[in-house]
């Protein structure tokens, strides 16, 4: 296509395409020279080789020069599809930090007449190469480049600030900051981690810098009760995450964890909180600066900053301090797949039952109390064990959807998971049978192993589905660690004094105290001789009747609440972990076990266990319409 042609489609003279072209378009409407440029790029067009001018002919192509590829890909996507977009064509080149190889690209840029060139250079003696540029006036945008020159750059301090604020907004005051020595991105982000600190009146010291390798840095950690890590490098975070989680020092629950990233990083690792590093973003605001130099007659044009959003993939790895959440509970328990049966009644010797309906699901005492609490509120740590078999695929699928943390379970590849074989009449009674399976392998040394998990517990539930061994050894740690003991007597015939010392709210039910205690006759003699063998607090359940609290200071019944039964299966697990959400929290003992009263009364009204544990919101919106005054601690 002919220049006269091109005017022709522009409505311009062939003389004003000339200058524009050839960059002497000082005194024409930038409207008119935005046309032209448009027309020329649609139409490939290019001026006769043979028009000499200072300037060079316009060819739409731009040069891209970097010090090395590290990190470039997807900052190099964004000026590719950027140039793409306005109609030109990308030469790119790497001196993989060598000087002598970035003249060379530098000359052959300038003889391949490009119109413009995003250059970062590999040190500061790389500006004195400006001079070729310059000599053929190709504009040039800089990037990442030392000081006394105007570039574009990722603002790595405002990505530290923004790391940083997010773990303040949490709580956070004890931090600290893994970086990489020598680094500029590190530096970066570092200066964005102290500005925040003071900004925020907290107080820096020099050992809150943490320097790679991260596997020295766990000791650090712990010596100064740090809370919260701001990484740099993402690589290094990993190293961290995967280094405390083998001490069970877990990300979030005993320190939050962010960092910066870039998008392939984060994929693969899902469970870090990151700020990206927006390369795309940069790489398409660089190439649409220099392209406006390049078709603008002024080469002098301010630089607008890059000013992204920072933003995070997810806030999974991130937590208010351990010591300002409410305390959290253990439950060392059994684990079952309850097979449940409903029946017009139940089970006799010498007659046939029929079977109306059953169902399978997630059951034992050890999930029914966790997932309950959770439900209410709390942070659950489960004790137990599984076999290797499906079911416990199931049941380790089931307590990660309820949010219960499971790295006290164990597998046993010798025995089954456990199963209870639950038959519910049509009055919501229910009989129970279990094949304890695996529930029966949990040994001392099994609680042991978890004894981590106790820290900062408020109270731990035992039942005795699990051998009474374990259940002594987690009520023995737990003393130590200063967390109450709430034990629930399922299947013993006898009870130890040692057990029942070691106890601070002992929960049977109404047959379960007649069998530990068969020489006593009433509900307040048998509460007064588990007292007297060191229980601190007994509460027996009495089923519709309610139940008894005795302690040194209490004497009393407090009436169940009005609610239909429908299976009663699930109500002492019900009752056991709102007692001990609710305790956790400042209330009393005959608040919460009212409020306890309540929970297991929505969960008999309802078929099966799990599904029918009720959640907080539900639970106190219901007592704020008929009891109000029961949720105020006052």
């Amino acid at each position: 296509m002919t220049i006269k042609e091109i005017a022709a489609l522009a409505g311009v003279s062939a003389s004003t395409v000339s200058k524009i072209m050839n960059g002497k378009d000082g005194n024409i409407n930038p409207a008119t020279r935005s046309r032209v440029l448009k027309i020329a790029k649609e139409h490939h067009y290019e001026p006769y080789s043979t028009i000499k001018n200072i300037t060079a002919p316009k060819k739409f192509l731009i040069g891209l020069l970097l010090d090395s590829f590290c990190s470039a890909s997807q900052m190099i996507d964004g000026i590719l599809e950027t140039a793409q977009k306005y109609g030109y064509q990308l030469l790119i080149f790497n001196s993989n930090l060598s000087q002598q190889q970035e003249l060379k690209h530098i000359t052959a840029l300038c003889n391949s007449r490009v119109d413009g060139v995003i250059w970062n250079p590999v040190s500061k003696q790389s500006i004195e190469y400006e001079r070729f540029f310059s000599r053929q006036n190709i504009p040039i945008c800089y990037v990442n480049t030392p000081e006394n020159v105007s570039t574009y750059f990722i603002d790595f301090a405002k990505a530290g600030y923004e790391l940083t604020q997010e773990l303040i907004s949490h709580k956070h005051t004890r931090l600290a900051c893994l970086v990489q020595k020598n680094d500029p991105l590190s530096a970066g982000i570092l200066d964005g981690f102290q500005k925040c600190l003071y900004d925020h009146n907290i107080t820096f010291q020099e050992q809150q810098i943490l320097s790679v390798p991260a596997l020295n840095c766990y000791t650090s950690i712990i010596a100064q009760e740090i809370t919260g890590v701001v990484s740099a490098h993402y690589s290094d975070a990993l190293v961290l995450y995967e280094q405390l989680k083998d001490l069970h020092y877990d990300v979030p629950a005993s320190l939050s964890l962010v960092s910066l990233c870039n998008g392939e990083e984060s994929a693969n690792y899902p469970y870090i909180s990151c700020v990206q590093i927006p390369y795309y973003a940069f790489g398409c605001h660089i190439c649409e600066a220099l392209i406006q130099q390049c078709e603008k007659s002024s080469q002098n044009s301010i630089l607008s900053p890059f000013m992204p959003e920072y933003t995070f993939t997810h806030k999974k790895s991130i937590c208010i301090p351990s010591f300002l959440r409410p305390k959290k509970l253990v439950v060392a328990g059994s684990i079952h797949m309850d097979l449940t049966f409903i029946v017009n009644r139940l089970p006799q010797a010498g007659k046939t039952t029929e079977i109306l309906t059953s169902l399978i699901s997630v059951g034992g005492k050890g999930v029914n109390q966790s997932v309950g609490a959770v439900k209410l509120g709390c942070e659950v740590s489960l004790i137990g064990k599984l076999g290797n078999d499906f079911d416990s695929s199931l049941i380790l699928n089931t307590l990660k959807e309820e949010h219960v943390t499971a790295h006290g379970i164990y597998r046993d590849k010798n025995v089954p998971t456990g199963k209870a074989y639950i038959y519910t009449g049509e009055d919501g009674e229910s009989t129970i049978t279990v094949l304890s399976g695996a529930n029966q392998n949990l040994t001392s040394e099994d609680i042991q192993k978890q004894q981590h998990l106790f820290t900062d517990a408020g109270f731990c539930l035992l039942s005795t589905e699990i051998p009474v061994n374990a259940v002594i050894e987690a009520a023995r740690i737990a003393r130590q660690s200063g967390v109450k003991v709430i034990l629930k007597p399922a299947v013993l015939q006898t009870i130890s004094d040692e057990l029942l010392a070691l106890t601070d709210i002992f929960i049977p039910n109404q047959k379960e105290a007649a069998a530990l205690c068969p020489h006593k006759t009433s509900t307040e003699e048998q509460a007064e001789y588990f007292l007297e063998k060191g229980a601190a607090t007994v509460i027996i359940t009495l089923g519709h009747k309610g139940c008894y609290l005795r302690s040194e200071t209490e004497k009393r019944f407090f009436p169940a609440e009005n609610f239909a039964s429908i299976d009663t299966t699930g109500g002492a697990d019900a009752f056991i972990c709102a007692l001990a959400s609710y305790l956790t929290e400042g209330y009393s003992i005959c608040k919460a076990i009212r409020i306890a009263s309540y929970a297991a009364g929505f969960c008999v009204s309802r078929q099966g266990v799990v599904s029918a544990l009720v959640d907080r919101s539900t639970l106190e919106t219901y007592i704020a319409q008929h009891d109000p005054a029961l949720l105020s601690q006052t």
